[in-house]
């Protein structure tokens, strides 16, 4: 591998709303010697635990208004942030970035942990990549919880959202994530912004950030496409467990139309929550979702 890049410590000092410890690991299988960050909160024997996974181009920051609401549950969770995001290693070569890549990452971590008994949470790529693991691990997911994304199959249309929101990618290699979260939610402040750009830096740590957009499959043949088409006859057929839906109705990359059909997919996923002001990034309007989502699973 190329150089890998990791990100100062002092750069995620006074992180407004998200004093909790890092921690660490360097040894997951495939993977050794790179360094994953994440977050474990809660008790250890809790029930449940929440395993929250991020997308494009944000980290573990983007649940801060999850989380305390998940622990009042008495729940356990866990929150990594992927390799080239966050405070996990950050490999320059962006062709080190594949769906695999990412994908086996996550088996390992959940392997290294042996986690079970969770509630994947999961929004833009934390979904493309998240719901392609259960059928891998059935044993391990009992709920699922999710926010404006989608499984990447190869054979739908991607949408002009998306499809714009790449090319805009592409024109702008040195995006300021903090800048785009800025626009997204009209209602953060410039400690969150900054906070968002905390991971990166300069141009060269932003490998994996460019990478994304490129890697949701566009064709049936491209990686992952069957991987995820797997994934969606497994949840519409075999899938047992929870599911609780909520949908961002001001984005333009996945629409609520797509959240719809994302619905129909997923087997006894019940009628979506919709946030009328919410946008991509949910989880920044995510207070009122995560109570929704463990009220309705305490009814249940």
């Amino acid at each position: 591998m190329e150089e890998v890049l990791r990100t100062p410590e002092e750069r995620f000092e006074a992180l407004p709303d998200f004093a909790y410890p890092p921690r660490y690991l360097d040894d997951l299988a495939g993977y050794e010697g790179l360094r994953c960050h994440y977050l474990d909160l809660g008790p250890a024997d809790a029930r449940e635990t929440f395993f929250c996974l991020h997308g494009e181009p944000t980290w573990a920051f983007l649940f801060r208004r999850m989380i305390p609401v998940f622990l009042e549950s008495g729940a356990r969770v866990i929150v990594p942030d992927l390799f080239g995001f966050g405070r996990s290693d950050k490999p320059t070569d962006q062709g080190v970035y594949t769906f695999d890549f990412h994908r086996n990452m996550l088996l390992s971590f959940l392997d290294r942990l042996g986690l079970s008994g969770l509630t994947l949470v999961a929004q833009d790529w934390g979904g493309v990549l998240g719901l392609t693991l259960p059928m891998e691990s059935p044993h391990r997911f009992s709920r699922l919880l999710l926010m404006n994304t989608l499984l990447g199959t190869g054979d739908k249309p991607l949408g002009e959202g998306f499809l714009a929101w790449r090319g805009w990618c592409r024109n702008n290699p040195d995006m300021a994530p903090g800048k785009l979260l800025g626009r997204a939610c009209p209602h953060l402040n410039d400690a969150e912004k900054v906070a968002y750009d905390a991971p990166f830096p300069d141009m060269t740590y932003k490998a994996g950030v460019r990478a994304f957009p490129e890697l949701v499959p566009e064709h049936q043949d491209d990686p992952g496409a069957e991987l995820s088409r797997n994934a969606r006859a497994w949840l519409s057929e075999e899938w047992c467990g929870e599911t609780f839906m909520a949908i961002g109705m001001t984005d333009p990359v996945i629409p609520p139309r797509a959240m719809r059909a994302l619905q129909q997919i997923i087997r006894g996923c019940t009628e979506p929550l919709e946030i009328p002001a919410g946008g991509h990034f949910l989880q920044e309007w995510g207070k009122p979702v995560a109570q929704a989502a463990v009220a309705h699973w305490a009814r249940e």
